[in-house]
């Protein structure tokens, strides 16, 4: 007859084993990474969308922030009074230059292509470009190289779309940033709050000054770039002044693609009016890097140009566009949050001492 006795000991799969708990938990932690990153990957043009919406509720905060210091009323008030400066300003602007604008885009295009092919052409009776085919070929095989993670912005849908999104939630984000603060909070464990919560505050003055830096140097760039470029008699003086100052929210790169922009246009109405072009985009550049970056860096996080354009090289190839506009916001907050790490293991070393 068979033994009955009963077995006492633990079952090796008995969730009462601690061995089995402790490796069990061990393989979850592994498992949750893993698809941590698998979602990131998954989600990363959604979460540059959400982002976009911190930075432009930045922008609303830093307005109704500064508006606060003249008017002693309600945050919501004046957050109502900078969206409606904003949509006038965009409306009006608009409405005085849009049929101008719509002609010197059409005509900026056919400009372009016309020096495009010049240029080319040039180029392949010299030998140092392929021929015509060749280069359709290679501009073909780069397109369809682009990921499927950026694909979806490029249609107009879809940017249209993700503008809408990032206006809106910058808009409630702006109109209660406690909330949302305390939401990111509550996610961190609680002896780690406090310094969670002081970093959230720096990295707020940093985005904050550094978009202010932004907005003076477009200004400075659109307003100068139109008016001398207008006085030179290059052609779509207003157009290139209003795409210098957009494109002077991305530096470096920005700046790169104004300039040959600008010196196409300035060629193709005759050789005088392309030096002047030329001259035009080396003065308003040296007046920004050697006069307004200096006085914006002093202000707030002073970012190396070596590591701005490596941030945004790694962005754009990364999620496009998109990425590419936000890879200075971005590299500002990483380092303002580094540098406050920094401090407090002073802080803790200077406590012990």
């Amino acid at each position: 007859m068979a033994d009955t006795k009963t077995v006492d000991e633990l079952s090796p799969v008995e969730m009462r084993d601690p061995f089995l708990r402790k490796e069990l938990k061990r393989a979850m932690i592994w498992l949750g990474l893993a698809c941590g990153i698998a979602l990131l990957i998954v989600l990363v043009q959604p979460l540059l969308i959400i982002f976009a919406g911190v930075v432009f509720a930045a922008l609303l905060d830093g307005g109704v922030r500064l508006l606060g210091r003249v008017l002693p009323i309600g945050r919501g008030w004046r957050l109502l009074i900078v969206v409606v400066l904003t949509f006038a300003f965009l409306v009006g602007t608009f409405i005085l230059t849009g049929v101008q604008v719509t002609e010197q885009v059409t005509q900026l295009r056919s400009t372009l292509e016309m020096q495009a092919n010049r240029f080319t052409g040039y180029l392949t009776s010299q030998g140092l470009m392929p021929g015509a085919s060749d280069v359709n070929g290679i501009v073909k095989e780069a397109l369809g190289s682009v990921g499927r993670v950026t694909s979806w912005v490029g249609t107009a849908i879809g940017a249209i779309t993700s503008m809408f999104m990032i206006l809106i939630l910058g808009l409630f984000i702006a109109m209660d940033p406690g909330t949302y603060s305390r939401g990111l909070q509550w996610m961190v464990p609680v002896d780690l709050r406090a310094e969670f919560a002081r970093t959230l505050v720096k990295m707020g003055e940093t985005l904050r000054r550094l978009l202010a830096g932004r907005l003076l140097g477009m200004a400075v760039e659109g307003v100068a770039s139109g008016i001398a470029l207008a006085i030179g008699g290059v052609p779509m003086a207003m157009l290139l002044g209003i795409i210098a100052g957009i494109l002077a929210f991305i530096p470096n790169v920005g700046a790169i693609v104004t300039g040959v922009l600008m010196v196409a246009v300035g060629f193709s109405a005759g050789v005088d009016t392309g030096y002047w072009a030329i001259g035009t985009y080396l003065i308003v550049q040296t007046i920004d890097g050697y006069v307004i970056v200096p006085m914006v860096a002093k202000r707030t996080v002073d970012l190396p140009p070596a590591l701005t354009l490596g941030a945004q090289i790694l962005a754009s190839a990364l999620f496009g566009i998109l990425g590419l506009a936000l890879a200075d916001p971005m590299t500002a907050m990483i380092k303002t949050a580094l540098e406050r790490r920094s401090e407090r293991e002073e802080e803790k070393a200077e406590a012990t001492a």
